[in-house]
């Protein structure tokens, strides 16, 4: 896992961790589009959702449950979760991740 990611997952940068678990890491964003924006990323390497195999469909739903269960903790019951999938769709980080943003209101559409 050559991304920041991978780093993050190895503990080669620093990051705010708000959970952890065997398959998945969510940590704070660096660069915060909402008061509450945080990452959920696989501990598997991944490139995105278009590279997503059948067999990841599991894997998936255990990183949605994730992303609900950190807004759940952060005491938000209205929240929005994205991911990018490409570089002309925003993908900046080639690891998939899921962006869990709340805490003000969000418009539609987003971009």
């Amino acid at each position: 896992m050559s991304t920041i990611f991978g780093k993050i997952i190895r503990r080669e940068i620093p990051a705010t961790i708000v959970y952890e678990d065997d398959r998945a890491l969510a940590f704070e964003d660096i660069n915060p589009a909402a008061p509450f924006h945080v990452l959920v990323i696989p501990k598997q390497e991944i490139v995105n959702v278009g590279s997503l195999a059948e067999g990841d469909a599991a894997l998936v739903g255990h990183l949605l449950r994730v992303c609900g269960k950190v807004a759940e903790e952060a005491g938000l019951s209205d929240f929005r979760v994205v991911t990018n999938s490409g570089e002309g769709a925003g993908q900046s980080v080639f690891h998939l991740h899921f962006h869990v943003l709340g805490g003000r209101a969000l418009k539609w559409p987003p971009g």
